[in-house]
């Protein structure tokens, strides 16, 4: 068995983790798996390659999509003009965010089309690892003729969510584990329709989540907000007659995409050129990428940093993480250059540019 064909979309492979491409190769070896791709902010996760898409003609592979199904980005447009939005006083208010939501949480479920009851502890929150909110300003429109037929507004207030299905995702994944552990199903198999039922039940709450994190936020802030879009990047969906799995890969056929840098660095809104999306099975970087993993991260950093000095960044923006360890592990420096994921992108011929985003108040936990 010779494995799946592999493009790596970069301008430079020696860029790439080693160990990120041992991975790479490792899963288009599996039965089954016949086209993989790398894309520019690739990195290694728990045995499976973060930054990456695989296509099967008839099988789906419960452990490629992981535990957090569903995970992706939220970006809405505030009413609030940008110049009025005061960093002390939003400090101030954003708390009580990790705790449970107080909102009527069977009626949302219902209105998704989801079980009521089903994870409604966890809706409306963030979660830990690499998630947040973050509230942002337009650093720079790239294509003002688009950005104007959009009808967005340069002097907004943005806010972006990157969150997931919490433990509904997890629970899913372990049952599976459990069961079967890393192998395969046929989607057609009794099997793989349970996966793919429980699965897309999986997807349609984490879009929820990311809708309720928002309204909490802005509730908080008297802001109303819009949803531009939504993205989802760890998933397994139909696609050309077999089953595409994206782990931390946003579509390039669902609209408009926001890729994210570090929470001390831009965000790109971009728009995808569908016409070449094949190339890439429609998949683009979801983010800037691990450089380093957590514990390095953390082992590097606490030596040089006081948690304190974490909370603001380069740019001028703030941080909200009162878990000392995370702050360190999802520290700026731990990830790639954004700028070099989107130059590779664009010079793939996979997106245009339609506008940059500076972080100004960034927000993952707070104990009170």
């Amino acid at each position: 068995m010779t494995g799946a064909s592999i493009r790596i979309i970069s301008s430079d492979i020696g860029r790439m983790d080693p160990l990120a491409l041992d991975q790479l190769a490792q899963t288009a070896r599996l039965e089954g798996i016949d086209r993989v791709v790398g894309l520019p902010d690739l990195h290694a996760g728990r045995g499976i390659a973060v930054g990456a898409a695989f296509w099967s003609p008839d099988m789906v592979f419960p452990h490629l999509v992981g535990s957090d199904i569903g995970c992706g980005m939220g970006l809405w447009e505030t009413d609030l003009p940008v110049r009025k939005f005061k960093l002390d006083a939003a400090e101030r208010k954003l708390r009580g965010l990790d705790e449970p939501w107080d909102g009527d949480a069977d009626a949302a479920l219902s209105g998704a089309g989801l079980a009521p009851g089903l994870g409604d502890a966890a809706l409306g929150t963030i979660g830990g690892g690499n998630h947040f909110a973050e509230f942002q300003r337009i650093e720079q429109v790239i294509d003002g003729d688009r950005f104007d037929a959009l009808g967005f507004r340069a002097d907004a207030l943005w806010l972006m969510v990157h969150s997931g299905s919490r433990g509904l995702g997890q629970a899913i994944l372990d049952a599976w584990t459990r069961r079967d552990g890393s192998a395969a199903a046929e989607a057609a198999t009794e099997a793989g329709t349970t996966y793919l039922a429980a699965h897309d039940h999986a997807v349609a709450w984490a879009v929820l989540n990311r809708d309720v994190i928002a309204r909490r936020f802005c509730e908080k802030l008297g802001l109303a907000a819009e949803r531009k879009l939504d993205i989802c990047h760890n998933s397994v969906t139909a696609h050309e007659g077999g089953w595409l799995h994206r782990k931390g890969a946003a579509p390039a056929d669902k609209g408009l995409v926001v890729i994210p840098g570090s929470r001390g660095d831009f965000s790109y809104l971009v728009e995808p050129i569908v016409d070449r999306g094949a190339e890439a099975l429609y998949s683009l970087a979801h983010g800037a990428g691990r450089k380093w993993s957590r514990n390095d991260a953390h082992g590097r950093l606490s030596k040089r940093f006081r948690p304190a000095e974490l909370e603001r960044t380069a740019l001028g923006g703030r941080v909200i993480c009162e878990d000392r360890r995370l702050i360190f592990e999802e520290a700026p420096q731990a990830y790639k250059d954004i700028g070099l994921v989107i130059r590779d992108l664009e010079e793939a011929g996979l997106i245009r540019g339609i506008a940059s985003l500076r972080p100004l108040l960034s927000y993952k936990t707070r104990r009170t």
